[in-house]
């Protein structure tokens, strides 16, 4: 393990997520398809979740995972932002999607992201600076590999008000969001026009 570490610092930087290969229980599909019947935003029956897409942020303190799903249920696209933590956070029950086994960190907790000040902040903080997911590198025997994006995202830019209410886009293809505004637009396979995923209200 130290003798990867100087390679490790040649190319490494801050907008990059490192992911550990992993066994996962519940599986992340298996998580969202038992909590998406309990949302208001949904209908339907979820037993069968296709992940279909994902961008990831980056928490500056290193401590949480953003990871921002689509996936398909039913010929229908929704978009569950979540974030992974390795203890509860306070306050937040009623975000709590569940808990997983992760075969390399332990336990995590996984929360929808809107309960979450660490993905808020960062959220706010990509569109006004019209930035753009993180690069994702996974953890090997063999040292650290680059992963290709499922899909793309960046913000519009723009002045973001004290206060801006934060609006996910739980189904994008349908909802139809202005995008006149502060926005963070995604592409994916299938989508090739910049679809809005949240604006500011």
């Amino acid at each position: 393990m130290l003798a990867r570490r100087p390679k490790r610092a040649v190319w490494w930087d801050a907008g990059m997520a490192m992911l550990h290969q992993a066994t996962l229980t519940p599986t992340k599909a298996e998580l969202i398809a038992a909590w998406l019947p309990g949302q208001p935003w949904f209908a339907g029956d979820a037993g069968a979740v296709r992940l279909v897409g994902a961008y990831r942020f980056d928490d500056p303190a290193g401590e949480v995972g953003i990871e921002s799903h689509l996936v398909e249920v039913g010929g229908r696209t929704f978009h569950v932002p979540l974030t992974y933590r390795g203890a509860p956070l306070d306050g937040a029950e009623a975000f709590l999607v569940g808990t997983m086994e992760h075969s390399v960190l332990g336990r995590r907790w996984v929360y929808d992201a809107m309960g979450d000040p660490v993905y808020r902040a960062e959220l706010l903080r990509v569109i006004a600076e019209a930035d753009g997911q993180v690069e994702l590198v996974v953890e090997t025997p063999e040292g650290p590999v680059r992963r290709d994006p499922s899909m793309q995202v960046r913000g519009s830019g723009g002045v973001v008000p004290d206060g801006a209410g934060i609006v996910v886009v739980r189904e994008p293809l349908r909802e139809g969001a202005s995008s006149s505004g502060p926005t963070l637009t995604g592409t994916w396979a299938g989508v090739s026009e910049p679809t809005v995923l949240a604006y500011l209200a």
